[in-house]
């Protein structure tokens, strides 16, 4: 797995968990730093995508991909919607402005 791609799904992990674990009073900091992180990993996705020598043209083949699979399994299932429709975009060669992110 590319090593880029690695650490940021790493940190946007850490984030969720801290998001998931934290108190009212935290909730909207938490919940920042891991919007801010999930798209810094999405951003490292995009790039090593576009690096590949044969890129995927359909989402199927995308989430055929074995690096592909070992990522969404570590994502939490509340995130894999979220990634299929980053990766579409990124299929399509769309980039999602900061005001179109989810909130």
């Amino acid at each position: 797995m590319n090593t880029q791609v690695e650490q940021t799904l790493d940190a946007a992990l850490r984030n969720w968990k801290s998001m998931s674990g934290a108190g009212h009073d935290e909730a909207e900091a938490t919940a920042d730093e891991f919007e801010a992180s999930f798209y810094t990993f999405i951003d490292a996705v995009r790039e090593w995508v576009n690096g590949l020598d044969q890129r995927p043209q359909t989402l199927e083949d995308f989430l055929e991909l074995s690096v592909v699979q070992k990522l969404t399994d570590r994502l939490p299932a509340e995130l894999h919607l979220n990634f299929e429709t980053e990766a579409e975009l990124i299929l399509d060669n769309q980039v999602r402005m900061d005001e179109d992110k989810y909130d």
